[in-house]
């Protein structure tokens, strides 16, 4: 399963990189056709979770509330993708969701909990959140996490760069639940 999974996302980070962006409108979510930047952060990720609950809520789920611990988890893991350049779900050093989830002091001791991970990247127009969600809802296991019952926080993490060391922009979005 580890290389399957491993397979679909080198396959969805290509197609990001590749694939042709759509001009259909984007659920009328501001921003979301921006080429992420170092002065547009903030608007993308708004952009993003939006384009996300607007997906949740055609099929009744409710809307995932942002969450800067995970944000925080998400945004550490974009850049370490871009600076290291590889593009991964477990990082070089072995840290996957759970520990970088914990470094945030997302998860408490105490709680139950639940943690799901997208990762994307593009460039251009494919860099744009409508085209990073629109990737993600045509990928199986990533579209399954966004509609997944069990998330109720997400924290979206963008860094300006490619894990190719190229132009573009690389998407983390972590996906959790504490009871």
């Amino acid at each position: 399963m580890g290389l399957i999974r491993a397979l679909l996302v080198a396959v969805l980070g290509i197609t990001a990189a590749f694939g042709t962006a759509s001009t259909a409108a984007a659920g009328g979510c501001a921003g979301s056709h921006a080429t992420p930047s170092q002065h547009n952060a903030a608007k993308v990720r708004r952009a993003t979770l939006c384009l996300l609950n607007s997906e949740r809520a055609k099929h009744g789920l409710a809307a995932m509330r942002p969450n800067r611990k995970l944000r925080l988890a998400a945004v550490r893991h974009s850049l370490d993708m871009v600076a290291e350049r590889y593009f991964d779900h477990v990082g070089p050093r072995g840290d996957d969701i759970t520990l970088r989830a914990k470094a945030a002091h997302y998860l408490r001791p105490t709680a139950s909990w639940f943690l799901a991970e997208n990762i994307a990247w593009g460039g251009g127009a494919l860099a744009a959140p409508a085209s990073i969600v629109r990737q993600w809802m045509h990928s199986p296991p990533h579209r399954a996490n966004i509609l997944s019952r069990e998330v109720h926080d997400a924290g979206i993490g963008i860094a300006v760069g490619s894990p190719t060391g190229g132009a573009g922009a690389t998407y983390t979005l972590d996906f959790g639940r504490l009871s």
